[in-house]
């Protein structure tokens, strides 16, 4: 007893509840105790268990993974009626630039350069491995491929300036397809396509400069128009704006892969009626579609198979979980065909120069999706998940 006291003396405030605050509420007929939903909008929380929200983040996420389908599809198209894309084609290379322009802003959309610091903190040396890869793995292949097979001067300069590209963003959904590091894959998207003002047209020049002049200075401004300085600016709107880019992001990335199907399709469609053009006329191009087509269609099928394997055992022979080997093949592999499109249409005269990448928008598109779907049945380990 006479702890008791001591007790309720030292510690007045613990010895008896406080019957205020376990006060029932008042039995009136106004009073409604507040539902979840209604505290968390009051809070300014969003509702992560609203089932039509999730409804619609699955249809959106699943209609944005179909991504390789809409290419064949696209593809198909082009080669049975060209003209469905006429209308998109005649705009070009202002409507290559703002779509490609604006697939990088729906990126940047979905990119906070904090998370980007913090996985630059986090794990460098994975960052610093697919970066390397891309720019070693995949330029060096463009070469030997387009003197194994023996392309022509103008589709040799075409398929190594896809392989001096960057990393695509389709890369990302195959990423997420194949159940990868998706985040690595974003921080490598973004690497890659930043340093792309520097080093695609630096590679271009040094390895396809023998073919046809490249002008480095005009190469770099225009994939700061179109790469870089979108991305910034999504970013930066993502940080001054984050009530209406939440509204909008569920939807970037459909509208992304659909403005990069159109993009891809329609630079094929041109593609296509220039070839059956010059077999109409009877000139050059008619060889190109009888016997180098299916060498182009080889050596672009090889590059990407090269990027995959080569991305996957480097990261393999480096240490790196089952995770982050996917994330570095799929990035390594997958090229942002769109780039080299607009980039070959804007700087290069011959068309033949944007065969290759053109190509590669459908071939990758079907490698990428058969190699993710593959890898999605097959689940990584718990204990290779971690660098």
């Amino acid at each position: 007893m006479s702890i008791v006291c001591f007790r309720s003396l030292v510690f007045p405030h613990q010895s008896r509840p406080n019957l205020l605050l376990h006060r029932a509420p008042p039995r009136c007929g106004f009073y409604r105790r507040p539902t979840r939903s209604t505290v968390r909008a009051l809070s300014g929380i969003p509702d992560q268990a609203d089932p039509r929200s999730r409804r619609w983040k699955k249809v959106l996420t699943t209609a944005a993974s179909l991504y390789p389908l809409y290419v064949t599809i696209g593809g198909t198209v082009a080669c049975v009626n060209p003209s469905a894309f006429s209308w998109f084609v005649k705009r070009g290379p202002a409507s290559y630039s703002l779509s490609l322009g604006f697939i990088m802003l729906a990126t940047g959309l979905t990119l906070e350069l904090k998370d980007l610091f913090a996985l630059f903190r986090e794990r460098p040396f994975s960052i610093l491995l697919g970066f390397v890869a891309q720019y070693t793995i995949m330029p060096a292949f463009g070469v030997i491929l387009s003197k194994a097979v023996g392309l022509p001067p103008s589709l040799s300069v075409g398929l190594i300036l896809l392989a001096c590209c960057p990393a695509g963003t389709a890369s990302n959904v195959v990423t997420l397809i194949a159940r990868g590091d998706v985040p690595l894959a974003i921080v490598m998207t973004v690497c890659t396509t930043l340093a792309a003002v520097l080093l695609t047209p630096l590679l271009t020049k040094i390895l396809a400069g023998t073919f046809v002049s490249v002008d480095v200075i005009r190469l770099s401004i225009s994939t700061l128009q179109v790469v870089v300085a979108p991305v910034l600016l999504g970013s930066y709107l993502q940080s001054a704006f984050p009530a209406i880019v939440k509204a909008i992001i569920p939807f970037a990335p459909l509208l992304a892969v659909l403005a990069s199907s159109l993009l891809s399709s329609s630079v094929f469609s041109e593609n296509v009626v220039r070839f059956r053009t010059s077999t109409l006329n009877g000139s050059g191009g008619s060889d190109i579609i009888s016997g180098d087509m299916g060498v182009v269609i080889l050596a672009v099928f090889l590059l990407h198979f090269a990027g995959f394997l080569l991305g996957y055992l480097s990261a393999a022979m480096c240490g790196m979980g089952e995770k982050q080997r996917r994330a570095i093949s799929i990035e390594v592999g997958m090229q942002n065909c769109s780039l080299g499109v607009v980039l070959a249409t804007s700087h290069f005269s011959s068309p033949l120069v944007a065969l290759p990448p053109a190509l590669s928008a459908i071939i990758m598109n079907i490698m990428g999706s058969s190699l993710g779907a593959v890898w999605r049945y097959w689940l990584p380990s718990d204990a290779d998940t971690e660098d």
